[in-house]
């Protein structure tokens, strides 16, 4: 049985990676949610009201990747990640925090295994952010994390295709045609 072909969704935070992945799943794709968002969410409802300032919490977010990635039905023959350890890489170095030894392992481990495809699709922003708890940034910092992103990603040989701001099903379509075409 050939590897399954795990690609990626990225982007600024707001811009649709969730509703786009959401609607791949209810299109029979086998999706993975995103990692951080969890850990932020759990460990809120802990009463840690800010716990991306935790110590532990880059690598912490990329041992729960690590965990989805290796737990995930390798017999589906696509899957769609929200975001990637890669991602994980871009917010240590939004927060400038030091890159620990959990993640710089699971870097090497997704680079030396080519654990996802080359093709990563880039979520471009709506033109808003809408805040949440998990979500503080201002709009302008959001398209500077989506800008450091789309750096970590071409720095590793990775090859964005942008996918831009529009009706949900246009997105999905857009990355459906290129998953099929296998650009």
């Amino acid at each position: 049985m050939p590897a399954p072909r795990r690609y990626v969704l990225t982007g600024a935070p707001g811009a649709g990676k969730t509703t786009t992945i959401e609607a791949l799943r209810r299109r029979g794709h086998l999706t993975v949610r995103e990692a951080a968002t969890d850990l932020i969410t759990e460990r809120q409802a802990r009463g840690y009201a800010q716990p991306w300032h935790d110590d532990d919490f880059v690598d912490t977010v990329a041992a729960l990747q690590h965990h989805r990635q290796t737990g995930t039905d390798a017999g589906r023959p696509v899957q769609f990640y929200d975001r990637s350890p890669l991602c994980t890489l871009a917010l240590a170095r939004h927060l400038g925090r030091p890159i620990g030894p959990t993640l710089t392992a699971e870097v090497d481990r997704i680079m030396r295994e080519r654990t996802y495809q080359r093709l990563v699709f880039l979520i471009s922003p709506l033109g808003f952010i809408r805040h949440t708890a998990a979500r503080r940034m201002s709009y302008a910092d959001a398209l500077a994390f989506a800008r450091l992103h789309q750096q970590v990603y071409e720095e590793h040989g990775h090859h964005l295709v942008d996918i831009p701001a529009g009706p949900v099903r246009t997105r999905v379509a857009l990355i459906e045609k290129h998953v099929s075409c296998g650009t």
